[in-house]
């Protein structure tokens, strides 16, 4: 039987494209990925302050969409939706997967007190659900202490990569101590190097957990 299988990732923001793509083109080249991008969905995120109706709805769309269009699998690329996300989960009959279960359930693996380093500030509180629920979920406890990193997400979406790594490594530089750090964006996978230098535990990025754990959703080895 063939080991190909189409997958949908769903962007928010564009600068999330590449990191995953190159993720897929590492870990499982296989695959067939397809990408779509909504990039006013961040913007009326911002907007809105919270997850609303409307907002739900429209991640239904795009899902439903992905799935019309033959998908066997969807990544979402962008933390800060949560409970769309969620939502799409539950209406759709095939695995649709939220950016950052995966790196979530490695981080649990490995302790309890979490460094959350975040570009995008909305995306803070999602995320801390997020691992609060998969640590209730295991009857594990966890402490997140968190950083948005002012500047960064601009910097790079102005065509300055090298100002966005060199921020994140310095708010990394500030950190005393933890079990695992942890980057709640995918676009933020470039400056993993320079902030693991800086920082006194082991750091997780999203992209190459996320993958593997959709694949292995849709492949038995």
């Amino acid at each position: 039987m063939s080991l190909v299988r189409r997958i949908f990732l769903i962007h928010a923001t564009p600068v999330a494209i590449q990191p995953i793509n190159e993720a897929f083109a590492r870990l499982w080249p296989e695959a067939e990925v397809s990408n779509v991008l909504d990039d006013s969905l961040s913007s009326d995120l911002a907007r809105a302050k919270s997850i609303t109706p409307a907002l739900k709805e429209r991640f239904l769309t795009l899902a439903r969409y992905a799935e019309s269009s033959g998908a066997d699998g969807i990544m979402f690329t962008c933390s800060a939706f949560g409970d769309a996300i969620e939502a799409c989960k539950k209406a759709l009959p095939i695995p649709v997967l939220k950016p950052n279960e995966a790196m979530i359930e490695q981080a649990l693996e490995t302790g309890q007190r979490i460094i959350l380093l975040a570009t995008f500030e909305r995306s803070i509180s999602s995320m801390a659900e997020e691992f609060h629920a998969a640590a209730a979920s295991l009857g594990k406890s966890v402490e997140i202490e968190s950083r948005a990193i002012a500047g960064a997400l601009s910097a790079l979406r102005e065509g300055r990569p090298e100002e966005h790594d060199r921020l994140i490594a310095e708010s990394a530089a500030t950190v005393k101590n933890g079990d695992v750090a942890c980057f709640a964006q995918f676009s933020m996978t470039s400056a993993a190097d320079g902030a693991q230098e800086n920082l006194p535990c082991p750091l997780l990025t999203t992209p190459d957990s996320a993958v593997l754990k959709l694949r292995r959703a849709l492949i038995s080895d």
